[in-house]
Formats: structure tokens, sequence, C-alpha cells
């Protein structure tokens, strides 16, 4: 009993999720085609929405470019054409994966260069804390030992 209640959890919980926001009447009648469309639909990021494919997304944009895909697989088109037509109209910014080149450089590896930045602030901040690391003060000389000696003991020169 208590396994079927946690299958049935789980069920409403991931089942919404993989059937994604795609409407029986957006989908197309071949099933290759259609596998094809979600694909390709995974990797397109919502205009709309943040960080959503449109696969996943309700919004009106999200279902024009469903319907986008879907007419250019229909028209014959490969994966990639469908990736590049889309991507003209749109730009780099329509992927979820955008390309790895020297322009988009900084998206792909500034993450890691702001934590390694950060680090190394961390490490030099905990270097000067410890007193081991600190410069020493140089010593007194024992003339001015002498004087000092003299100026903390006022009541033995009366």
């Amino acid at each position: 009993m208590r396994a079927r209640r946690f299958a049935f959890a789980f069920l409403c919980a991931f089942l919404p999720s993989a059937a994604g926001a795609v409407l029986p009447s957006e989908r197309l009648a071949d099933p290759a085609l259609e596998a094809r469309a979600r694909v390709i639909s995974q990797d397109l990021r919502c205009q709309v929405c943040q960080n959503q494919s449109i696969d996943d997304s309700n919004a009106s944009l999200a279902a024009d470019l469903r319907r986008l895909v879907r007419e250019r697989l229909t028209a014959g088109d490969s994966n990639e054409a469908v990736l590049s037509y889309v991507t003209q109209r749109y730009g780099d910014y329509v992927l979820l994966r955008p390309p790895l080149r020297t322009d988009t450089i900084l998206l792909w590896y500034g993450p890691f260069g702001l934590l390694a930045a950060g680090l190394l602030g961390a490490a030099i901040y905990i270097r000067r804390r410890n007193p081991k690391a600190a410069p020493s003060v140089a010593s007194l000389s024992a003339e001015e030992e002498q004087r000092l000696a003299k100026l903390l003991a006022p009541e033995e020169r009366k």
C-alpha cells in the first residue's frame, strides 16, 4: 500500500514535466518527425520564460516556435538546418547550449574565472589574517629599551 502511494506521488510529480507543454493539436502525425521536433524543441530557449525550453513553456511565443520547428521539419529540413534557421532569426540566445566561439568564451568560462578570482581573494585575505605571515616588528635597541624603562617607571626617578 505504501509503495503504491509512493509510485502515485512520483508519477504526479514527474509526469507533467515529461509531457511538456506541447498541445495535442501541435503534434505531428508522423511519430519520427514528432520525436525530432521534441528533441529540437528541448534545445531551444523560450524568449519569454527564464531558461525554459520551448518544449516546456506555455508561452504563446514558445508555441509559435514549436509550430515553426514542425513546419521546417515537415518541409524536409534536417535538425541542424532547423536549428540554423531559428538561430539566424533569433540569434544564439535562442539556444539553451550556445556554441563555443570567441565571442561566447566568456559565457562558458566566465563563472570559472569568477570562482578562481574569489578563491584567490579569499586565500589572500586568510593569509593576511595569519599572524605568522604578518611582518615582524623590529625590536628595540638596548639604548631604546633603557629609555623606555625610564619613561615607564617615573617613581624611580624621584
